[in-house]
């Protein structure tokens, strides 16, 4: 199952709540998995008690195959073309959010080494993958 995020009032995109780290969540104001565009999942790597649902995105190799059950319960499967690891400084907003004319996937989460004295990761892992079938 997945949650759902939108945009914060600076214009960012919301953060899932730690509370249900083990779960990712849709970005509700891009396309859905399989539409036309770049679905955007987002989730967490870890919290203060647990591994969380991205513990293991570093882990994707390209080639791999990622699937989403849709809300009308069918699957899209989507290939794993890249993964990436960028500073949330120059993270690739306008890559990240495009609007393929095919259906595309991008998985976010943080990475690098944890920072104590910023509380936070440095960077973002960003999966990208494109539809290669629905069942």
């Amino acid at each position: 199952a997945l949650d759902t995020v939108g945009l914060r009032p600076d214009g960012t995109i919301e953060t899932p709540p730690y509370e249900r780290a083990h779960r990712a969540a849709w970005y509700r104001l891009g396309p859905a998995p399989g539409e036309r565009g770049a679905a955007v999942l987002v989730g967490h790597v870890d919290s203060k008690k647990a591994v969380a649902v991205f513990w293991y995105l570093t882990r994707i190799t390209p080639g791999d195959e990622i699937q989403v059950t849709r809300q009308d319960r069918r699957t899209a499967l989507f290939t794993v073309t890249s993964i990436e690891e960028f500073t949330k400084t120059a993270f690739p907003t306008d890559r990240v959010y495009a609007d393929p004319d095919t259906p595309q996937l991008r998985l976010v989460t943080c990475g690098g080494r944890w920072d104590p004295a910023r509380g936070e990761y440095p960077d973002n892992v960003v999966v990208f993958a494109t539809l290669t079938g629905v069942a």
